[in-house]
């Protein structure tokens, strides 16, 4: 049997790191200038099969320095999983990646393409029950 989507253990794996690492960045524990006072959202934490990888995407609040913040959290990728492991009841910590969740962006673009003239006519008229 072949899954097209994540198992619920990757899911699981995924909501516990992203959980902790949303307290972990919240509180303030990384040393490092261009993390203070920045908030950080994790939207989503992917764990690859094995649960030996593990994705975060993460936005600073205001989207702000994007390039900025990825660097530093990327920068202080061991002191992280440490604290995770510290936090956590996982056996192993996965190897961390951190990229920029462009969920907001992308919803913002269906947004404004939804408020389109030509869209909404568009969609007015395949809503007309005389076609």
């Amino acid at each position: 049997m072949t899954s097209s989507g994540p198992s619920q253990r990757q899911l699981r794996v995924g909501e516990l790191i992203r959980r902790t690492l949303s307290e972990i960045l919240a509180q303030g524990d990384l040393h490092d200038p261009d993390l203070e006072g920045v908030s950080i959202t994790v939207g989503e934490v992917r764990a690859s099969p094995d649960l030996k990888k593990a994705t975060a995407f993460v936005l600073p609040l205001g989207g702000g320095n994007r390039e900025g913040i990825l660097a530093a959290l990327r920068r202080n990728k061991p002191e992280i999983r440490h604290l995770l492991a510290r936090e956590m009841t996982l056996k192993h910590v996965p190897d961390l990646r951190f990229e920029i969740d462009e969920t907001f962006d992308r919803m913002d673009a269906t947004r404004r393409l939804f408020s389109d003239e030509k869209v909404r006519r568009d969609l007015e008229a395949s809503e007309d029950p005389e076609e």
